[in-house]
């Protein structure tokens, strides 16, 4: 997850054809020397009318025999440019980086993060929100989820149990730890959930103060 985004104020510009580069997710090697390039993301020209892409086919072709063309790079943080080779015209387009997605993304990292720092101090500090936000982060990692489900018990506390049942859980295992979890909580306060409408309800209620059906 990237975590310093000064790059999305950068600005550069294709020398050859005067647009505006555009965001572009790295391809995990260098074709050129099998390395990295050094850099999560890279700027690159996509116009198609650029004259660097439309003369470099018959350069590549004569030179090296090899039906591909070059597309202009910059890489975040540099002026340097670089021409980079490419087989198509659709080469890179699919790997746009969408700025707002990213800047959400990035949010969400820094909540994991600061929650699952608070994780240690939540219950000397009453404070459930850490361990409610590791649990609904799909996102988040599993063994910080797995030690915020641990507080769940611990904390007690009721009003853990409906957003928890209103999110969906991708990792079976996490969502039967969070069943567990939660049998745990209404046990202790003498609560159980209603079979026809999912309320709470005493332990021993013989019908639904909400639905009304019998239990």
């Amino acid at each position: 997850m990237l975590q310093d985004l000064s790059f999305l104020d950068e600005v550069k510009t294709c020398p050859h054809c005067k647009q505006t580069l555009s965001l572009c997710e790295a391809p995990p090697i260098h074709v050129g020397d099998g390395l990295g390039w050094g850099s999560d993301v890279l700027f690159i020209c996509l116009n198609d009318s650029c004259s660097l892409f439309l003369n470099g086919w018959d350069k590549i072709e004569t030179q090296y025999g090899h039906h591909a063309s070059y597309r202009y790079m910059e890489l975040p943080g540099s002026p340097e440019g670089n021409c980079m080779m490419v087989g198509n015209a659709d080469a890179f387009k699919a790997s746009l980086i969408d700025k707002e997605q990213l800047l959400n993304q990035n949010e969400r990292y820094r909540l994991e993060k600061e929650a699952t720092k608070q994780l240690e101090s939540c219950v000397a500090d009453n404070n459930l929100e850490p361990v409610m936000t590791l649990l609904l982060d799909e996102g988040a990692v599993k063994k910080s989820r797995i030690t915020a489900l641990g507080y769940l018990a611990e904390f007690n506390d009721l009003a853990c149990i409906d957003p928890l049942r209103n999110h969906k859980f991708r990792d079976p295992a996490i969502e039967q730890k969070v069943n567990l979890a939660i049998s745990e909580v209404l046990k202790s306060n003498f609560k159980k959930e209603c079979s026809h409408c999912s309320e709470i309800v005493k332990a021993h209620a013989k019908k639904c103060m909400h639905c009304k059906e019998n239990l």
